[in-house]
Formats: structure tokens, sequence, C-alpha cells
């Protein structure tokens, strides 16, 4: 199969090309050949840019289906399209469980309310990221129609990931004693293995499916508490889990609610994804992975964390 992927170097990007390499397909990667220039030595690169509206180099080419990792905003999107103009199959886009404005009760599935979408910047951040994805999604169906796949993966998880709000906890479970939790240790939490992301990704575009699918993990109910214990049996540890102040942390604690009027957003469902090729990786077995990894790069400072002072506070609330 001849797939073009819009971006591919990163994190998320990274492992459906990976996937969709050791399914045999023919990759060809777009992007502005700034960043993991030493990835895939052997697979065909297209240079451009998203953000100067750089397309030229995909004129003239033809595609089975395009897989979409980059585009943030609908111009994105358009631009592309544009430029593919009947020169490709199908068209999937990876979206987010941000798209849902959360009022609804009980697990969101792919029907539920999304928020409105926003034209009126291109500027993303924590506000217009969901909106801007949701115009993103909108774009996409506008364009392509019945050819046109949504994925809205939620908190991804795995090895190479620059966000660090996995990681975080692994890394701090993998060294076992008490572990602080500032938070509430029911809380529910959804995170899914990049690899499983992948394999889903990669069977809608050999299924040639068209629809629109939550990624989201792991298979079973995981509380915040539940899920730091995982990370630990995981990486061989023994952790004491103990409740701590919120308030001491000073800030946002990854994977961390503010209150359970959010819960909803950690809540959906997986269910239709799942009979199409989601697959579920123990919990226990991305934490050992993300460890390895993180231990082979030599645990650099997390692109999230907590000051000193406020790491220590936490402890000796938590008696450690």
């Amino acid at each position: 199969m001849k797939i073009l992927v819009l971006g591919g170097t990163s994190f998320v990007g990274r492992a459906m090309v990976e996937e969709a390499l050791g399914r045999g397909d023919e990759l060809t990667l777009f992007s502005r050949g700034r960043t993991g220039t030493d990835l895939f030595p052997d697979v065909a690169r297209l240079v451009g840019d998203r953000e100067t509206g750089d397309y030229a180099s995909l004129r003239g080419t033809d595609w089975d289906a395009v897989l979409d990792v980059s585009a943030y905003v609908p111009r994105h999107v358009a631009q592309a399209a544009d430029a593919l103009a009947g020169s490709t199959g199908r068209y999937l886009f990876i979206s987010t469980g941000a798209v849902y404005d959360g009022r609804t009760d009980g697990p969101l599935d792919e029907t539920a309310p999304r928020r409105d979408p926003e034209l009126g910047t291109e500027q993303v951040d924590g506000r217009t990221y969901g909106p801007l994805k949701v115009a993103c999604e909108d774009e996409a169906l506008g364009r392509y129609g019945d050819r046109a796949t949504l994925v809205r993966p939620g908190i991804v998880a795995g090895p190479h990931d620059q966000t660090d709000r996995f990681t975080w906890w692994a890394r701090k479970a993998s060294r076992g004693g008490t572990v602080p939790l500032p938070g509430r240790p029911d809380q529910p939490v959804q995170v899914v293995d990049s690899r499983d992301l992948a394999r889903l990704v990669v069977t809608l575009l050999h299924d040639d499916r068209p629809g629109t699918f939550n990624a989201v993990g792991p298979a079973e109910p995981v509380t915040l508490a539940g899920l730091v214990e995982a990370c630990a049996r995981g990486t061989g540890a023994t952790v004491d889990v103990v409740p701590v102040d919120p308030g001491l942390a000073g800030g946002a604690v990854p994977l961390v609610l503010p209150d359970p009027r959010f819960d909803v957003g950690m809540r959906r469902s997986a269910g239709l994804a799942r009979t199409v090729g989601l697959t579920a990786t123990p919990l226990e077995q991305t934490a050992a992975d993300v460890v390895a990894w993180d231990r082979e790069r030599g645990e650099p400072p997390l692109a999230v964390d907590l000051p000193a002072e406020r790491e220590a506070a936490l402890l000796a609330a938590a008696g450690g």
C-alpha cells in the first residue's frame, strides 16, 4: 500500500510509520526535514512546510492513502487537500478526544457533542486546541466525504513521548517506595499505548474503513492510584501510594484532573475502535517499555515536572 504520511518523525507518527513499514507498506514522509532526519533512512521523503503553505513537492503525486498526523488548524487540512486533489484514496486524520465538550453523562462515544469549531485564530493553546481540531475534522469531512476517517486518541503513552505525562508517573513508580499522589486515588485515567494506536490506524487504512473512532485505553477502567501501581508492577517495583493535598504540588500534575466534573474526559468509549482493530497493551508492559526507554536516554529532566521543593513537600506529607 502506498501511504503518504504528513509528519511521522516524532512520537505518535513515528509509531505509525514503524507499524506500516512492518506490514510491508511503501511510505513517503512529508515534513520540513528539520527533525528526525536520522529515522527511517530507507523511507522516501518530501520536503515542505505546513506553516507557510509550501506543498509544492506533493503536486503530481499519487497515493492509496494519506495519513495526516500534523494538522492542527483547518488551513493545514485545506491546503494539503488542494495539493493532493484527485491523487489520494483514503485520508485519515489524527484528531483528539479534546474535541468533545464534555456535556454528557456516562462514557463519551463518537456521537457525543463536540465543541464549537474555532475559525478565528491559528494560535494553538489549551483553550483552542480542541476547537481547532473540530474545525480540522469539519474540513476533512467536507473535502473527502466518505473517503475521510477520523481517529480521536486520548492521552498517548509509550517510548519517545516528548510530553512525559505518563513517563512522569512511570519513572516515579519504578523507583519504588512511597509515591505521593496529589489527586483523587479513584479518579479515572485513560491512556492508550502508542503502538496500539498505530495498529488501529494502519488497520483502518488497509481496510479502507470510513468513520470516526475513539482510541483510548486500557481495555479495563483504571484509577489514578491503579495506574501508579500498574507502573510499579511492570517495572518490578513495590510502591505505597499515599494521597496528599493537591495544593502542595503548586500547580498541574500530569494526568490529575482538578475535580470530578472533568472525569468524563477520562471515560471515553473505545468500543467501536476495538471492534475494528484497536488492541490493548497491558499498562504494565507500556510502563516497562517506557522506563527502559527513559533509562536508555539517560533519564533527562522531564518536560513536565515539579520544583524540587514541591517534590520534597509532597514526600514529607506522604510520610516518605
